[in-house]
């Protein structure tokens, strides 16, 4: 994993609780005077956008996976994800709908049309590229989160070897897990629930030595739960090959080619208008920057 990668993780775990909660739903990009910034449609992203979608586009977001989704204390939808889709919404000229969406049926959600897109904090992996296109705007990689004090002395993927895991059902953490293992004399032993705070709770009451999680929402779960008495992040640099760093996307179903299209010009309008670095410094999430808006991470 990159120095510049362990020195984001390293950050955010200093990150305020007061400064990830304290955010209005409503204003994607805040001026300096508490007022939301207005966001000017890009048009020559929105003549990408194909016409069925011109009337508004529905997001599927498994919430809360905080610090990308979350609810606020008036139960709206939060985050660095939503402020994103709806700063999306803004270039593309069209209204963005933010749904809550269980992880197990998130994708299938886009293949019944109850969902147009995909924004959950989900990796661009070439498994799921098999069913969905992915329009990368997010780097980061796993990290692994230990009760306080770390008793097991877990500093490497390797340490986990002979051990159990708790890791939320169905995501790219059992990959990895399972590209460890081949090299682990005895087995990582993984135990699956359907959240990541059913996880939590299971290395709390010791049922498993430590979580693997990406990295942000590692580092978020280690300064709030418990206001940082409960766990701490270890950052390992042994992953194996294909997870040293992996691309977050915006997952579209691969027949709406054009609906890519224009998501992609709308992300590119913001990263190069400012707001997509004022919108990752509001989350404290700057050090997982993206340099360049890819499709697949090509």
């Amino acid at each position: 994993m990159a120095i510049s990668k362990l020195a984001g993780f390293a950050m955010l775990a200093t990150v305020s609780v007061f400064a990830l909660t304290g955010c209005a739903a409503s204003a994607p990009a805040d001026k300096e005077d508490g007022k939301p910034a207005v966001i000017a449609v890009d048009d020559a992203a929105a003549t990408l956008l194909p016409a069925e979608f011109k009337d508004g586009i529905s997001v599927a977001s498994d919430i809360p996976y905080a610090p990308m989704e979350l609810f606020d204390d008036e139960d709206q939808p939060t985050g660095f994800d939503y402020d994103l889709s709806q700063a999306i919404g803004a270039k593309l000229g069209v209204k963005m709908s933010f749904e809550d969406q269980d992880w197990d049926g998130i994708i299938p959600s886009l293949q019944s049309g109850t969902h147009d897109i995909i924004m959950s904090g989900m990796n661009d992996t070439a498994e799921r590229q098999k069913v969905l296109d992915f329009v990368d705007y997010f780097s980061a990689g796993f990290a692994v989160v230990v009760p306080a004090g770390n008793p097991e002395k877990i500093m490497k993927f390797a340490d986990l070897c002979g051990k159990t895991v708790a890791i939320q059902t169905a995501t790219a953490q059992i990959d990895l897990v399972n590209a460890v293992n081949p090299s682990c004399a005895k087995k990582i032993q993984v135990l699956e629930f359907p959240t990541d705070g059913d996880a939590q709770n299971a290395i709390r009451a010791g049922k498993a030595v430590a979580g693997v999680n990406d990295g942000q929402v590692a580092a978020y779960t280690a300064q709030t739960a418990g206001e940082g008495k409960y766990f701490e992040v270890v950052v390992p640099t042994d992953a194996p090959e294909g997870y040293t760093s992996v691309p977050t996307g915006i997952g579209v179903l691969k027949k709406n080619t054009g609906l890519t299209a224009a998501i992609q010009a709308a992300v590119k309008s913001l990263v190069a208008d400012g707001t997509y670095a004022k919108l990752l410094a509001k989350w404290n999430l700057s050090a997982f920057a993206v340099t360049d808006v890819t499709i697949n991470g090509k």
